[in-house]
């Protein structure tokens, strides 16, 4: 009995000063992190080698570790590698559980690279679910993420998941433009993986489009790429599309030599896979026959102690585990009744969810068709009303007629500005503007401004004064347009909303971190003011001061609600202080980005002004047009511009005169009687693909475009359109018709 206790007295001791030891290795939060970083960095490794068992495994010790020791970056790092298994593993509904655990936690503690990431591989998810929209979103807003924090190398993965996506929704126009642009990131970063695959997806895009020998071109470089640094999969997929590539052109025997390709390597690809699969299962077994090797083991010391008091104190333990194990079940019980009970209650309102988002889709969707249909029927004539007013103005009109073809103009312009509002609502709400960022110069811009609205100012007896901090530098990178955007409608609100006073417009630093500042913009003023009862419904659509400041002063009510989208978008914050009768301070808060490059002087382009490069003599263009005012319009504008044009008003004798005609450059409308513009273009491409089609239309929903894209049309013209954005196109077209001209 005394040695029995001896023994227990030294186990106790042993066991106090392994767990004295183990908490000092645990409490070393440098130790712990390292540990942690070398499990993912493991399981990405056997991740690439499709050995998935042994990366799980390494995830979730990396994971007990970090909820261990609450480090909540790796915890999120680890559920987003999770989810990318599970998505490999063809588990949807479990990835997106996992990337939902690390988006909240990522969104928590702000870790925007990692949260980027994590939208990435949601986005793919919802890519092989085949919700492809919803993956959009996904892949928009990991762009974002990868944009503010110049991580170039996953914004070009991302970009090419965009590209893909499209792809899978057929409109290959802006699958093209992303895949370019992936491609070119990887370029300037030397990212030879994506340019690979990107190269490759740009040959599966122009064998889409029908254009062989481009596809072929892409493909081949792609896949030499692959050959050189043995990207396995993306050499795979090579060989696939360079297999329906040679088929498009004839030649079957190239094709089944590349496709003889693909399955050998798909069966080796397979075999690897299987082999892995093989091992876990291996490891499994081994696992379990260590476990049943313990079991024995403890079985022969059981039998082979006779001792009393060991005996008894056996007895004792085993009531104990019985007594836990019947308390065990019980507990188990309830909570699988819990269980079963929080389950139906889930699938309920999971049904109602469901319900709701197809309602809110249709809605949706109801919209969009509804402002297709209406500002198509606006814009049309106002292609008209805007047309003429400049035309007649620049034909020397009698002094009296001046003012009023001024007010004509106006109301043209006041009508397509807020058509414009309109849809920049809803492209704002549907989440579809995307951020530009480009260097410029800040000062400058807003001093551009200023000098832009300063007569209107005038009108009103106002002066406006500038403040820029000295301390604050110039050159900036940032969505200019966007900024512009925000500072025309608070700065032109300030001025509606006064008479004979002052506004002042000041910018000035309230954070700054290496080269990124956050800035603080002020737009106040001394006019009318705004009461405290309608300040808080100021930022929503066509929401204003009341009916009669609607009618005294005008306006759509868009303005501050589009202000206030833009501003969300640039990540930044807006705020209003305003007392009746005093006036108001609007100021908003925006994070840029600091650059040493100074912003380049533009061009002023002269286009068809000076037309010495450019013969003219020759040139045709066919205007294919039904309605009578428009076509004289386009006509003049032509004319003024020394082109020759023939006019028809629908689309099966546009097809007609393009056969029996030499044309350099067709503008064809799409809503016509007969056959559509879209229809025409569709013959057309059967037997002239080279041609310069240019959709004359007054359709802006970008949801339509890929349909433009489709029909083959090279470009589109929105109605009623800029003068010199008009000119550029055209002239561009035919310096390129002139160029293949020399060159063939």
């Amino acid at each position: 009995m005394s040695r029995f206790k001896s023994y227990i007295c030294i186990l106790i001791v042993l066991f106090c000063s392994s767990i004295s030891s183990q908490n000092k290795i645990e409490n070393d939060p440098e130790l712990n992190q390292n540990e942690i970083n070398y499990r993912i960095e493991q399981s990405q490794s056997e991740l690439e080698k499709y050995n998935y068992y042994e990366a799980q495994k390494n995830l979730n010790e990396a994971l007990g570790l970090a909820e261990k020791i609450g480090n909540k970056k790796s915890t999120a790092i680890v559920y987003t590698k999770i989810g990318q298994i599970q998505l490999l593993n063809e588990e949807a509904e479990q990835a997106i559980i996992s990337l939902n655990k690390a988006i909240e936690i990522q969104n928590e503690i702000n870790d925007n690279a990692n949260l980027g990431y994590s939208y990435k591989i949601k986005g793919e998810v919802y890519q092989f679910d085949k919700d492809y929209y919803q993956a959009l979103e996904y892949f928009t807003s990991a762009k974002n993420l990868f944009q503010q924090e110049g991580l170039d190398n996953k914004l070009a993965e991302t970009l090419l998941c965009e590209g893909k996506t499209f792809m899978s929704l057929n409109n290959y126009r802006k699958a093209r433009a992303l895949t370019e642009e992936a491609i070119a990131l990887a370029k300037r970063n030397n990212i030879l993986k994506i340019q690979s695959q990107g190269l490759i997806n740009h040959g599966k895009i122009y064998l889409a489009l029908n254009n062989i020998e481009r596809a072929n071109d892409f493909a081949n470089e792609g896949l030499q790429i692959a050959k050189d640094n043995n990207f396995v999969n993306i050499l795979n997929e090579g060989y696939l599309i360079l297999s329906d590539i040679k088929q498009s052109e004839g030649d079957f025997k190239g094709s089944y030599d590349y496709l003889k390709a693909y399955n050998k390597l798909s069966d080796s690809l397979r075999e690897i896979k299987l082999a892995y699969s093989l091992r876990n299962q291996e490891s499994l077994s081994a696992l379990e026959n260590e476990r049943e090797k313990t079991k024995k083991a403890e079985k022969d010391l059981e039998e082979a102690k006779s001792d009393n008091d060991l005996g008894t104190l056996i007895s004792i333990l085993s009531v104990a585990l019985i007594t836990i194990l019947s308390l065990l079940t019980l507990s188990l019980y309830k909570n699988n009744n819990i269980r079963l009970k929080t389950n139906n209650m889930l699938h309920k309102k999971n049904g109602e969810l469901i319900i709701a988002k197809e309602k809110a889709e249709l809605a949706s969707k109801t919209k969009a068709n509804f402002l297709s249909t209406v500002t198509h029927e606006l814009r049309t004539p106002l292609y008209a009303v805007t047309g003429l007013s400049n035309m007649l103005l620049d034909e020397n009109p009698k002094p009296e007629q001046i003012q009023h073809l001024k007010s004509l103009k106006f109301s043209g312009d006041y009508l397509l500005t807020f058509i414009n509002d309109i849809l920049q609502i809803n492209k704002i709400e549907a989440n579809k503007v995307n951020l530009e960022p480009e260097s410029f110069n800040l000062k400058k811009k807003i001093n551009n401004i200023v000098l832009a609205l300063n007569n209107s100012a005038l009108d009103n007896n106002i002066k406006i004064h500038f403040e820029y901090d000295k301390d604050l530098p110039e050159n900036f990178i940032a969505d200019q347009l966007k900024i512009s955007q925000i500072l025309i409608n608070l700065i032109g609100n300030s001025i509606k909303f006064t008479k004979d006073g002052d506004i002042w417009i000041r910018v000035y630093k309230i954070d700054e971190k290496g080269n990124n500042y956050t800035l603080r913009f002020e737009v106040e003023d001394n006019g009318i003011g705004i009461s405290q009862e309608k300040q808080d419904n100021m930022f929503e659509s066509f929401s204003q001061g009341s009916i009669q400041i609607n009618r005294k002063y005008g306006g759509t009510g868009l303005g501050l609600s589009i202000v206030k989208g833009l501003i969300e978008i640039l990540k930044g914050d807006i705020y209003l202080k305003s007392e009746l009768g005093k006036g108001s301070t609007f100021f908003f808060e925006i994070p840029l980005e600091y650059t040493s490059v100074e912003e380049a002087k533009e061009k002023k382009a002269t286009y068809f002004k000076e037309v010495n490069e450019l013969d003219l003599t020759n040139v045709k263009i066919l205007v294919v047009e039904d309605n009578k005012i428009n076509q004289m319009i386009t006509k003049k504008i032509l004319t003024k511009m020394k082109l020759k044009c023939d006019i028809v008003d629908n689309g099966e004798e546009a097809v007609d005169m393009i056969k029996t005609n030499n044309y350099n450059i067709i503008l064809m409308d799409i809503h016509m009687p007969g056959i559509s513009g879209i229809e025409a273009t569709k013959i057309v491409r059967t037997f002239d693909k080279e041609l310069t089609i240019f959709a004359l239309t007054a359709v802006t929903i970008e949801d339509k475009m890929h349909e433009f894209e489709e029909a083959g049309f090279t470009d589109i013209i929105p109605k009623p359109f800029k003068q010199e954005e008009f000119e550029k196109k055209l002239f561009n077209a035919l310096s390129i018709n002139k160029d293949t001209s020399a060159s063939a």
